[in-house]
């Protein structure tokens, strides 16, 4: 890639975003007034993987903040976004290769190319080409299920599996919701003061909790669906029975199929450096859940955005690099929006509450929407799935 010492250089680089998840769609926006931006995705708009307890509970509300078509961010106003599957990478004449959703297929050429295609885990993060019509009977359909089932298996231990329990518990008080961990508590990975107050919620709404449940995982089993009981356990307990199962057991996959293996760690991820570049690669970045940047590959959820828009326009002027320090524990929200409000942890496990009115009135028109996204057009459509 040449070098580019200015900014008016930039602006006639092209930057392809290859996947435009929260990760990708935030360093779309961020490098759109300093380069020619394309940004590539499977869905026609931000489907975020967040928050899956409130997305199973009440699909409308989830859907009102985390799925947004692309028309509707002002920030991508100047990025050229292209509703099709990447099958592949040339990595010496720098162009990727998408397919339509019609059966065509493109190359489009790159200077800088940001790997943000994040991962596949169960039905609610799948990397198949969607229309908006096709995510919403999804939606619809995890939900109906769960709906009319009287009672809800739960498997996991992390933040997908407790938000699960809770909201579902929170929305249907009249079903039994029992939420199976494989060790002596849930949310391992944040601070131990995080499980201690989420778990007085759980009790308070009614969740069942049974520590020590290790599940045995059926044969050929993806946990990409819903199931039936009943469920075995390897640790001994009887087997249990339920109308549905929700898996959430962490069975994460990078969708890192269309790139070279050399690109990758033992694991399927993108190898990095510190400063989110591909290694032996120039001008190749990578951020979010598809990035090997650390065992919790934090730069999904740490703003990292910033830090790769700064190093790719470095780059291109001939400028040291920054280094990404990816944060010890998770942290954030963990049961979601509430009716009465939204708790988020820091890293340190102290609770930061927001009121149920400054959520629709604060939080998310100024904080989010503004602040973070640089502003959300209001939804012309009405989507009440």
């Amino acid at each position: 890639m040449r070098h580019l010492t200015d900014r008016r250089a930039m602006s006639r680089a092209r930057v392809v975003v290859a996947g435009l998840g929260d990760s990708g769609v935030l360093t779309a926006i961020k490098l759109a007034r300093h380069a020619d931006v394309v940004g590539i995705s499977a869905k026609p708009g931000l489907l975020s993987g967040q928050e899956l307890g409130m997305r199973l509970s009440r699909p409308d509300d989830w859907a009102r903040y985390n799925w947004i078509t692309f028309d509707r961010f002002r920030g991508l106003d100047r990025v050229r976004t292209l509703h099709g599957t990447l099958t592949g990478v040339d990595l010496a004449a720098r162009k990727v290769f998408v397919q339509r959703g019609d059966g065509s297929t493109l190359a489009e050429p790159y200077d800088a190319l940001v790997i943000s295609t994040g991962v596949t885990n169960g039905f609610w993060r799948q990397s198949r080409l969607q229309s908006a019509d096709e995510i919403a009977a999804d939606l619809r359909a995890a939900h109906q299920r769960l709906a009319a089932a009287r009672s809800v298996i739960v498997i996991g231990g992390g933040a997908a599996a407790v938000s699960s329990a809770a909201n579902l518990a929170r929305t249907h008080p009249d079903k039994r919701i029992g939420l199976y961990l494989p060790g002596d508590r849930a949310l391992v990975h944040h601070h131990p003061r995080v499980w201690g107050r989420v778990s007085r919620r759980l009790s308070e709404f009614g969740v069942e909790v049974h520590a020590g449940h290790r599940a045995i995982v059926p044969d050929g089993f993806g946990c990409d669906d819903l199931t039936t009981g009943p469920v075995r356990w390897s640790t001994g307990q009887p087997e249990t029975a339920a109308d549905a199962v929700l898996w959430a057991i962490g069975r994460v996959r990078p969708n890192t199929q269309w790139l070279p293996p050399e690109l990758l760690d033992e694991h399927g991820f993108v190898r990095v450096t510190p400063e989110l570049r591909v290694p032996g690669q120039r001008g190749v970045f990578a951020i979010g859940d598809v990035a090997a940047t650390d065992p919790l590959r934090t730069s999904a959820r740490n703003r990292a955005d910033g830090l790769l828009a700064h190093n790719i326009r470095a780059e291109f002027a001939g400028k040291p690099l920054r280094s990404y320090r990816p944060a010890s524990r998770r942290w954030g929200s963990v049961l979601g929006p509430q009716p009465d409000g939204l708790e988020v942890f820091t890293p340190r496990g102290q609770a930061v509450g927001f009121p149920g009115w400054s959520i629709d009135r604060v939080l998310m028109p100024w904080i989010v929407w503004r602040g973070i996204y640089r502003g959300v057009r209001a939804d012309s459509v009405s989507r009440k799935l």
